[in-house]
């Protein structure tokens, strides 16, 4: 990559900012049900304490409304974290001003100090110029390794680079960047099989464009599937419709048509009488959809195409459930799907989101090339090629 990484610097006795993507999930007793993301971060953060830096760490957690809010700060985060590692771990009670200063003026290499919620500062979610000086001043060096965070603008994402030099990319933020830009956009192993699916055609608009570009085969299933089919028009029930969104699904089929991509949807539908685990189903002709029923998962003729379209690729990207596959009724296509990708010899690349989630529910997570860190963040970089976080590191 053209950016300046982690290797790039000289950490030793230096203080280092590091913005990690701790946005873990937590239960009703804030104990964290899922670590992966203090995890993924461990390789850039032992990188920096093993040659002797001070590492401050700084992330968001939940969506605090307008302020601090005791039931999202970093608490559980902190104590999870000196678990994890072997330095002395300590947590700040805010992300920036007099405590903070005084904790990091104390700080010997070799330790860390966890700010507070970046989210607890007002200034952090509109990139307050004044909110990233002062979380510059704390610091030698920045290293952003929150690819999760990477499409949005924040202070302590972007905004802090433009008061410290040099910005680095962290190991995790270097590896998403490079698999997504080298082994999906520019120089993927042929032929590239693209799967898109969850709910809304409205949410992937550029996605769908940039993958209709660059692959050989686009399947597209899940919610988003009936707004096709209707363009197709199909009769779709009371499946999910995004009704402005027809003329465009229109279009795709058109330029898909055109440029020789093969762009796959679902044959035939699993349908219920209503949204429900305990609904009555049945299986019908992807263009039958009774007009008081509704298409909740692909059939078992599209599990077969599907599959099939992945097991002689190069690499799939996949991003998107093909049904509602948090009931179990309606999760074989999903699974399906997950065991193909495992069983393909593929450079299987998982595009974070709900795709990661039910890769890791259902077991298959370890036989992945790579599943990202950041949903709305891999979405972003396959339609523009870049995030503003990424744009905001030093040039090598």
């Amino acid at each position: 990559m053209a950016k300046m990484s982690i290797i790039d610097i000289d950490p030793k006795g230096k203080r280092v900012l590091v913005r990690v993507d701790f946005n873990v999930p937590l239960d009703a007793d804030r104990n964290i049900t899922d670590d992966s993301r203090i995890t993924a971060a461990l390789p850039t953060i032992d990188y920096l304490l093993e040659r002797g830096a001070k590492v401050i760490l700084v992330s968001h957690l939940g969506r605090p409304k307008g302020g601090p809010d005791p039931s999202l700060d970093m608490a559980p985060v902190a104590a999870r974290l000196a678990e994890l590692v072997t330095a002395k771990v300590t947590k700040a009670n805010a992300v920036v001003g007099p405590e903070v200063e005084a904790l990091v003026a104390a700080m010997k290499p070799g330790e860390i100090v966890l700010l507070e919620n970046s989210r607890f500062e007002k200034g952090e979610e509109k990139n307050d110029p004044e909110l990233s000086k002062q979380l510059a001043a704390l610091c030698d060096l920045y290293v952003n390794d929150a690819f999760g965070a990477a499409h949005r603008a924040h202070a302590t994402t972007e905004g802090v680079t433009r008061f410290v030099s040099p910005a680095v990319a962290g190991f995790l933020l270097q590896k998403e960047i490079e698999i997504l830009g080298d082994a999906l956009l520019r120089d993927p192993k042929r032929p590239l099989v693209s799967v898109l699916g969850g709910a809304k055609v409205a949410d992937k608009l550029g996605v769908i464009d940039s993958l209709l570009t660059v692959s050989d085969t686009l399947i597209i299933g899940g919610g988003m599937s009936y707004t096709f089919l209707k363009a197709q028009g199909y009769e779709i029930g009371k499946s999910l419709l995004d009704a402005e969104k027809v003329a465009y699904c229109a279009d795709v089929l058109r330029k898909a048509e055109e440029t020789g991509t093969k762009l796959l949807l679902p044959v035939d539908i699993v349908i219920a009488d209503e949204f429900a685990a305990t609904a009555n189903t049945k299986v019908v002709p992807a263009d039958a959809i009774p007009a008081d029923w509704m298409g909740l998962d692909i059939g078992p003729l599209s599990r077969g195409l599907f599959c099939d379209a992945v097991k002689s690729a190069g690499t799939v990207f996949w991003n998107g459930p093909m049904g509602v596959f948090e009931m179990e009724p309606f999760a074989r296509g999903t699974y399906a799907l997950a065991q193909a990708l495992a069983e393909s010899g593929a450079v299987t690349i998982i595009g974070g989101g709900d795709s990661a989630a039910a890769i890791r529910q259902m077991g298959f997570a370890d036989k992945m090339t790579h599943i990202s860190t950041g949903g709305g963040a891999s979405l972003e970089y396959v339609e523009q090629g870049t995030l503003p976080c990424v744009e905001a590191l030093t040039d090598r």
